[in-house]
């Protein structure tokens, strides 16, 4: 049965329904973007922290000199616009004036508003929509009403978008390009889980984008489109959805598996790792420092991170309960109260070289070696507020200028590891988002005997439903 997929009008402009997924930091850069749109469809490149260039074509080092973290959220906000920017324009060269180009950002990015307003002013006409999700960006479609852009929000649910839509999208439906369903599930990096949702039993997204529809039809929007994040592989298994009058226009965006193409600009170890991932391999965690669910190439990085979380224990002021034994530590030796089972499992972990506790937000105590303990001290306080507000530092970008809670010592800067893991270092040893169907590039006859192919082959193969 051939497998036909037209072109639909999008952000202003007759394209075929295929939108690369932005993925911060510095992965879906101008040339993957570019690179899209010139094949005839949306590029997205994402303007979190996005990479600005020397005079040799190098990305510049991410430096923060401030001594305090307002100063240095000044200088990530700064930084944000002018790699927004700059990748904006090699979005627009590499296009050819194909396509379209669409900018990528988290709403609870520290700075998010000020970043957006700043590419989207240095970049006039150069971006044709915004993708927008990691929250609730009520603010987003006047923003983008000002700039004469598209706007696309990320939703996991009906729910959602009618929240947004009442209290502020229906005011300027003429710039809603477009809303994207994302599988809480299904996709990767950070996940719009609600807390009513299982987060290990998976639904079927047709409903949920069936209701989607059903609301988004509520307003008028029977027109709109309807963008599928989160599993798409082939899209012959997604025949039934394409020209079905249930859901309406439907268009599909890939991000998993443009990270492995000849634009891509993750390391070589990194693509690798991707074409050798089994089922299974993926894991959906919550130990993001924005609270929300992610989805992550489970590798000695998280590996870390949930047997820290494991070795835990519940700590209390006073003797209460089972809680009698007296229990101290830190450089002031403070005093709490633990069970004698968790003191007989403290002894365990301190014979094994964890032998610092640190206190979380939940009264309970981890053990790390010295030198994680001295490791998570450090990244606390060279805190830039990538985050508008972080469990891990505990930053909130407010007058104050904190949550007023405890920094968590159960999760981790995701700034710093995103940074080093986009800039080359050892992919096993940091935060490697990917979706759920990442496992399927080892079966994916395209990538066969390791081959890396371009942009523009890869959209030929999904064009032919494969």
């Amino acid at each position: 049965m051939t497998f036909s997929l037209n072109s639909m009008h999008l952000s202003g402009k007759e394209v075929l329904p295929l939108i690369e997924g932005g993925k911060g930091v510095a992965i879906s850069t101008g040339l993957t973007a570019g690179a899209w749109a010139h094949a005839g469809g949306i590029g997205t490149f994402s303007a979190v922290n996005a990479d600005s260039f020397d005079e040799n074509g190098q990305p510049l080092p991410v430096i923060y000199e401030g001594k305090s973290r307002k100063t240095r959220f000044e200088e990530l906000v700064h930084k944000g616009i002018a790699g927004g920017i700059t990748q904006a324009q090699i979005a627009h060269e590499t296009s050819a004036g194909n396509g379209r180009i669409h900018m990528n950002v988290l709403w609870e990015m520290g700075g998010a508003e000020r970043v957006l307003h700043g590419v989207l002013e240095g970049a006039k006409g150069l971006i044709h929509g915004i993708t927008c999700g990691a929250g609730m960006p009520f603010k987003l479609a006047p923003l983008a009403a000002q700039h004469q852009v598209y706007y696309y929000p990320i939703v996991s649910s009906g729910r959602a978008f009618r929240a947004l839509w009442l209290r502020s999208y229906r005011k300027v439906p003429e710039w809603l390009g477009g809303v994207v369903y994302e599988d809480p599930w299904l996709a990767g990096g950070h996940n719009g889980l609600s807390n009513s949702e299982d987060p290990n039993t998976p639904e079927n997204p047709y409903p949920r984008v069936k209701a989607l529809r059903a609301t988004m039809n509520e307003f008028g929007l029977h027109q709109t489109p309807i963008v599928m994040a989160g599993g798409v592989w082939f899209l012959r298994e997604w025949r039934n959805w394409i020209d079905n009058p249930e859901l309406g226009p439907i268009t599909f965006q890939f991000g998993t598996r443009p990270l492995v193409t000849q634009e891509s600009p993750i390391s070589a170890a990194w693509k690798q790792r991707l074409l050798e991932l089994k089922p299974g391999d993926i894991k959906l965690n919550r130990f993001s420092p924005t609270g929300f669910y992610s989805s992550a190439v489970y590798n000695d990085f998280l590996h870390e991170l949930y047997e820290r979380s494991d070795r835990q224990v519940a700590a209390v002021e006073q003797p209460a309960g089972d809680h009698t034994v007296a229990f101290a530590f830190g450089v002031r030796n403070r005093q709490v109260f633990v069970t004698e089972h968790d003191h007989q499992r403290i002894q365990e972990w301190q014979a094994e070289g964890f032998s610092k506790a640190l206190h979380t937000p939940d009264a309970t105590l981890i053990f790390v070696t010295p030198d994680k303990a001295k490791e998570i001290r450090e990244d606390q306080l060279n805190c830039m507020g990538c985050l508008s507000q972080c469990l891990f530092s505990n930053w909130a970008s407010n007058e104050a200028g904190t949550t007023g809670h405890k920094a968590d010592p159960r999760s981790f800067c995701i700034q710093k590891t995103l940074q080093d893991i986009a800039h080359g270092a050892t992919p096993e040893h940091q935060l490697m988002f990917a979706g759920h169907a990442a496992f399927r590039f080892g079966e994916d006859p395209l990538y066969a005997n390791g081959h890396i192919p371009t942009t523009a082959e890869l959209i030929g193969k999904i064009t032919q439903g494969n």
